[in-house]
């Protein structure tokens, strides 16, 4: 019997755990390295979620071990209002790869960073109306959860006052269209917008954005976007906020995405990329904008701000990104994965697009490629076979959209693991396509 099955712990986590989200896998994880998970058969999981979309650095990294056993023999948590050497160490390090956004916060979580964020906007500007997309996922906290549409909306009573919703642009699902049939975002754009004006009651404070909405289905900002957006909201006196806690720290083959633009947000949010899976988030801002919440009073006092032991976890985190030159394997293993992703598209119809930048790819499932009918039930049987042959993919269903893989390997991960993942999502369709 596989030691998977073991009545006891499972008797025990249906007795005591809350159910929270999606179905648990029926495997028990022991440990973790590198790209692998291992389950208690001792059977080694490619791991192509990097976690909770964290790991960057891969599972159990030396370097991070290290840092954890150093930091928690001399300090790992202090009184909020104390310093120590690895926050003011982390701030300037962060400070010095994003120019012009000179001033952190060290959190915990992204919910909590993209809270702080939001307070600050509405702070600063005197509005309290918040703009995200539809599509968005920002947190499960308050104005964070208020700002999330992809999920868990109904039934928790009404949102934060002032929150408003635009679509995200969907170039394989366009909703205002060239005469060639690419989509016209700009006019998309423009069209939500003069939405948002005629709703807003004159308190805009803020639009918060991931430029890759990953719980969107990996809805990439087309180029000239975030500009445009930057536009919008200064035109209207609002902050931009993004939200790069899956996008941030290289994994886009950028240390930051909104690099690509050229583009640099009042407000930057970092989090699961920054602690490589361990729990470190950031509020980055400019001078003039922390000088203005001061003098007004800004507030985000929590248990764990400033924390030593996870600030240290940044900085190695940063350092082994600098001398493994991680940013360029996200671009060297992210073309190699979607040439892989473009081989499948040709092979199999049901295969509608692959979209994404770096180590952040989406592929999107259709039951039938001309009408692009959404192909939530092959997704999942896709799903469930590649964890039988030893890979772990995440799907994400959204109404008007296919089953959509979100494929987010380690930045460690290597040429040969990526091959060996291609292989069993190839041969997981076959086995899903022959099944159905």
């Amino acid at each position: 019997m596989s030691l998977n099955a073991d009545p006891a712990f499972w008797a025990s986590a249906r007795k005591h755990l809350t159910r929270y989200g999606p179905d648990f896998e029926d495997i028990i994880v022991e440990r973790a390295e590198g790209s692998h998970v291992y389950d208690a058969d001792g059977r080694a999981i490619l791991d192509f979620t990097s976690g909770q979309m964290s790991a960057v650095l891969g599972h159990s990294h030396p370097d991070i071990v290290a840092t954890v056993d150093r930091q928690m023999r001399s300090v790992a948590h202090l009184f909020s209002g104390m310093l120590s050497r690895p926050v003011v160490e982390l701030a300037a390090r962060l400070a010095e790869l994003a120019p012009g956004l000179d001033r952190v916060q060290l959190l915990t979580t992204g919910a909590e960073s993209n809270e702080a964020a939001i307070r600050m906007a509405k702070l600063v500007t005197g509005g309290h109306e918040i703009v995200a997309f539809a599509q968005s996922w920002h947190g499960m906290t308050g104005a964070a959860a208020s700002a999330t549409y992809s999920a868990g909306r109904k039934g928790y009573g009404p949102a934060g006052a002032g929150s408003f919703v635009i679509p995200a642009p969907n170039s394989y699902r366009p909703r205002f269209t060239r005469p060639d049939g690419t989509n016209d975002w700009q006019a998309e754009l423009d069209d939500a917008f003069a939405l948002i004006d005629s709703q807003s009651t004159g308190s805009l404070a803020a639009f918060i954005a991931e430029p890759i909405l990953s719980s969107g289905g990996i809805l990439e900002l087309p180029l000239g976007y975030l500009a445009a957006l930057k536009r919008k909201c200064e035109e209207r006196g609002m902050l931009l906020i993004l939200d790069e806690a899956q996008t941030g720290i290289g994994r886009t083959g950028h240390m930051f995405a909104f690099q690509r633009d050229g583009v640099t947000p009042d407000i930057l949010t970092l989090s699961k990329t920054l602690g490589a899976g361990l729990p470190l988030a950031a509020v980055m801002t400019t001078e003039a904008i922390e000088a203005k919440a001061h003098e007004r009073g800004f507030l985000f006092y929590t248990t764990h701000v400033s924390d030593p032991l996870p600030a240290a976890i940044g900085v190695t985190v940063l350092e082994v990104m600098a001398r493994d030159g991680l940013v360029d394997c996200a671009v060297a293993r992210g073309g190699q994965l979607r040439d892989g992703l473009l081989a499948l598209k040709q092979r199999f119809d049901c295969v509608g697009d692959v979209r994404g930048r770096g180590l952040l790819l989406g592929l999107e499932g259709v039951a039938d490629r001309q009408s692009k009918a959404p192909g939530f039930e092959l997704g999942a049987r896709v799903m469930a076979k590649a964890m039988e042959k030893g890979l772990s993919m995440n799907i994400v269903k959204l109404p008007g959209m296919g089953g959509v893989f979100r494929i987010a390997p380690p930045l460690t991960v290597s040429e040969a693991e990526i091959e060996q993942g291609l292989g069993i999502m190839s041969e997981s369709i076959e086995a899903a396509l022959k099944a159905g």
